[in-house]
């Protein structure tokens, strides 16, 4: 597997200053096996998640000559206990009807929210524009951003939800935000994207 890093995507998405999801776009040559495919692309994702993780330590001690944090953080994981289910395309990319932004920005919805604290995971539209600190994006933003990630369109991709509980990655997201994980394999361009997020204040 190898990461995609040449993608127009990746330069469109460095503009979203205020997205936390983290994308991976990986390209295999290796036969498609359905979740057993996917399974490598989330880890493969994972593990380039903390490559980033590291480099930007690195150069910020090397920028600012002192050290930032006392230790690197303890990243761990085990891709075992992750377990996926397969999900329509359509439900990952759902947007919720009757938006309406209240008098302090945030945008209300006519369905309900999940609650992470029950182990309910939330949907990529809220990972997208209901960050803890307002991101200032909404439907559009996120279907435009869709349209460049999938641009042979979505109806035909092959989507996994993976629960969160196999890494320390979304740890944070427990807390009280919400944690998400889902791959995505799209046929006609023979490549997978994967998509994570955990967050907190």
């Amino acid at each position: 597997m190898r990461e995609l890093q040449n993608d127009p995507f990746y330069e469109m998405i460095g503009n979203y200053k205020n997205c936390i999801i983290d994308y991976c776009l990986i390209e295999d040559d290796t036969p498609y096996q359905g979740e057993r495919s996917h399974k490598d692309a989330v880890l493969f994702a994972m593990l380039k998640v903390i490559e980033r993780d590291i480099d930007t330590q690195l150069k910020t001690e090397i920028g600012y000559r002192r050290e930032v944090r006392a230790e690197p953080f303890p990243w761990n994981l085990d891709i075992g206990k992750a377990k996926a289910r397969q999900i329509d395309p359509a439900a990952l990319f759902h947007v919720p009807e009757n938006l309406q932004k209240n008098r302090v920005g945030r945008w209300s919805y006519d369905c309900g929210l999940p609650d992470p604290l029950k182990g309910e995971q939330i949907p990529y539209w809220y990972a997208f524009w209901e960050t803890p600190h307002t991101s200032g994006y909404g439907p559009d933003e996120f279907r435009k951003v869709n349209s460049v990630l999938f641009p042979e369109g979505t109806d035909e991709l092959e989507v996994y939800e993976w629960t969160t509980d196999w890494s320390n990655y979304f740890d944070d997201g427990r807390e009280w935000w919400g944690t998400a994980c889902w791959s995505a394999y799209d046929k006609r361009m023979n490549r997978y994207v994967v998509i994570m997020a955990a967050t907190t204040d």
